[in-house]
């Protein structure tokens, strides 16, 4: 019971020093996933493997709701559905940069660097398995590049 007690105690410290709360997260879902299906890198990758985006968003801020509040709606396994993604440290990069944009238009500033320190722990996550399943290990700094996602003119990640 104590656990649970730190626990509800812990959600609403941050709900009360950000002020997320579900309608935010719906807000900033859609309209992040709006730029994502936009930007010409990251579009493909997910127009390729989602097909129902009725049914994808709900998921999504079931996720970010378990992310930012701990609400524990979301239950999957994200780590899984993107091994097979065709993506390196450059669609992690983008990701990242239209995420904070994205938290900076919809959030108020202590909300946006909430989501933002979770997003890039994310997509730091990520990269380093797809990496290891992958077969490569990362040192400290390196990011995944995978040669055959090069395209002319395509500059490796930073």
């Amino acid at each position: 019971m104590e656990h649970e007690s730190r626990r509800a105690a812990l959600i609403q410290e941050v709900k009360e020093t950000t002020g997320i709360d579900e309608a935010m997260i719906k807000r900033l879902v859609d309209a992040f996933y709006v730029k994502v299906r936009r930007d010409p890198m990251l579009g493909p990758v997910f127009e390729d493997r989602i097909d129902d985006w009725d049914r994808h968003l709900p998921r999504m801020y079931a996720f970010w709701s378990s992310v930012a509040l701990m609400s524990g709606r979301y239950s999957g396994q994200p780590m899984a559905k993107h091994m097979p993604l065709p993506v390196d440290g450059r669609h992690f990069d983008r990701w990242l940069a239209l995420f904070e944009e994205t938290a900076d238009e919809v959030c108020p500033p202590a909300a946006a660097a909430h989501f933002i320190d979770r997003a890039r722990r994310i997509a730091q996550s990520l990269e380093l398995g797809i990496a290891g399943a992958s077969g490569v290990m990362l040192a400290r700094g390196e990011r995944l590049h995978r040669p055959e996602l090069d395209t002319p003119g395509t500059p490796r990640a930073a």
